[in-house]
């Protein structure tokens, strides 16, 4: 086995400090660019790392069609309604970048061979390495070498290993890095792969800190680290609702993160002491989006309902019926809607291509309050007038921004936004080492009710092995992104609860 990693000169170090608040992880925050000279842990990667590639280019935008002269069905004619088998995987979308800031940054540091023998507790990393997802999975080694460098602990070897991306690698490398004796298992990261190398961890006893967002391979010995969708929908829903909005609507993809931002969307709404009115699918593939639209804007009703009245006060010489004519300029549809609030579950391309849709069809942003996921947390999202004014719920945009600088300044390139995983479950395994008991990776040492203080916030894991986190309120404005309610910055409750 090769030799781990570590940096060159004992005389540049600099080790981030960690502070214990009872029992809380606090991770720097630091605005320093340069990694210190001795790597406090090790890294084992038993081969040669390549360097990074470059994130693929966006999709272009769809073009913006007018709608036709009849933009809907005969009522009378019979259609057929196809409904998407549901995908026996979950997509984990690869959320966007963190905007780039304008300071100077070194664009790479180099890393020596280690002087010492690597240390005796050993954590495995479980990515994908090769195969389609390779560059996400170099991406999140890069943020768990930031980790090992700032706070790690020269007791501590980090194994990364590969899985190809698969179930079946998954598992493989899981069932090898328990043989090397590993305690502790970070990653993999989608659930397919989760669920199939924590069957032999379970084995052995070993818990493991994933990073996906399905909640089906939750529980028993496996703890995820992802950002939930279902905390994120009931984060915007309580404070629209608290904002006076008590109706509500939802458009998805028929995906698996679509109905699960859906089927949080009825609890939360239902607890929150609102009304679900109504909710529209669309394929994800799909080229077009009219047809969801019109039905979300319930527009072949509206529309006859404009035609009437305008009939009705062109047939009529009084004077005020003139001013009700203005008003009606420029309308294609009248009569209000059943919802104060839609949800638009859905981010990137697709969320570009369906937001000019809304007002088109007369679902009127300043009438409706458009509502979003985690998806929407990218800062040029202003740019498109119809999502203006719109909220959603995230971790705070401050503490992903400066992760991110230091990401960039140390490995020259942009971070997915999920790399921040990789950092928080690296520092973690580093600071769960250093209690007066020496090494504890249990259940009670991951739950403790202060939780932790990672790279996007505050969080805990649930007794259900669900990671809660401290979210923040976010609105869309041209320039860019507003946080209008802070994320909190300690739980308040004694002890994390179960999710129902």
């Amino acid at each position: 086995m090769r030799r781990p990693l570590t940096s060159g000169r004992r005389n540049a170090r600099q080790i981030v400090a960690v502070t214990w608040i009872a029992a809380a992880l606090v991770v720097s925050a630091c605005a320093e660019t340069k990694l210190p000279a001795q790597l406090p842990g090790w890294l084992d990667l038993g081969q040669e790392k390549p360097p990074p590639q470059a994130e693929p280019a966006p999709p272009p935008k769809p073009k913006f069609v007018r709608k036709p002269e009849k933009p809907f069905r005969d009522p009378a004619e019979p259609r057929e309604v196809k409904r998407l088998p549901k995908p026996d995987w979950e997509p984990e979308p690869v959320l966007p970048t963190a905007p780039e800031l304008a300071l100077e940054q070194p664009s790479s540091v180099e890393l020596t061979p280690p002087v010492e023998e690597d240390g005796p507790i050993r954590v495995a990393l479980l990515l994908p390495l090769s195969g389609r997802e390779e560059s996400l999975g170099r991406a999140l080694l890069d943020a768990a070498l930031i980790a090992l460098f700032e706070i790690g602990d020269p007791r501590l070897t980090i194994l990364p290993r590969d899985t190809g991306g698969t179930p079946e690698g998954a598992r493989a490398a899981a069932e090898a890095v328990l043989q090397e004796g590993v305690q502790l298992i970070l990653g993999p990261v989608f659930s397919a792969a989760v669920a199939a190398a924590a069957e032999p961890a379970r084995e052995r006893g070993v818990n493991v800190i994933a990073f996906s967002t399905d909640r089906l391979v939750a529980g028993n010995g496996v703890y995820l680290l992802g950002f939930m969708p279902d905390q994120q929908v009931d984060r915007v829903v309580e404070y629209a609702a608290k904002s006076g909005i008590w109706q509500f609507a939802a458009l998805a993809p028929q995906t698996a993160y679509g109905e699960a931002v859906v089927g949080a969307m009825e609890q939360s709404v239902f607890r929150n002491g609102g009304q679900f009115a109504q909710v529209e699918r669309y394929y994800p593939d799909a080229t077009e989006y009219f047809e969801p639209v019109q039905r979300l804007a319930d527009y072949e009703r509206r529309h006859n309902l404009l035609l009437i009245q305008r009939e009705a006060l062109e047939a009529t010489d009084d004077p005020t019926a003139t001013i009700e004519l203005q008003k009606l300029e420029g309308r294609d549809a009248a009569g209000p809607l059943d919802y104060q609030a839609v949800m638009l579950a859905d981010g990137g391309a697709r969320l570009r291509a369906i937001a000019p849709l809304l007002p088109f069809y007369d679902i009127d942003p300043a009438e409706i309050r458009f509502l979003g996921t985690g998806l929407w947390d990218e800062p040029t999202l202003g740019r498109e007038p119809a999502l203006v004014g719109g909220w959603f719920a995230s971790p705070p945009p401050e503490t992903a921004a400066a992760f991110s600088k230091r990401f960039e300044s140390i490995h020259g390139y942009a971070p997915p936004r999920i790399a921040s995983l990789a950092y928080d479950a690296a520092a973690l395994a580093s600071v769960l080492m250093q209690g007066e008991a020496g090494p504890d990776f249990s259940a009670n040492a991951l739950t403790q009710p202060s939780g932790f203080a990672g790279a996007d916030g505050i969080f805990r894991f649930q007794n259900d092995g669900v990671a809660e986190r401290g979210l923040a309120v976010i609105e869309v404005h041209p320039q860019g992104l507003r946080v209008i309610d802070q994320a909190p910055q300690a739980f308040t409750s004694g002890s994390p609860e179960d999710s129902s």
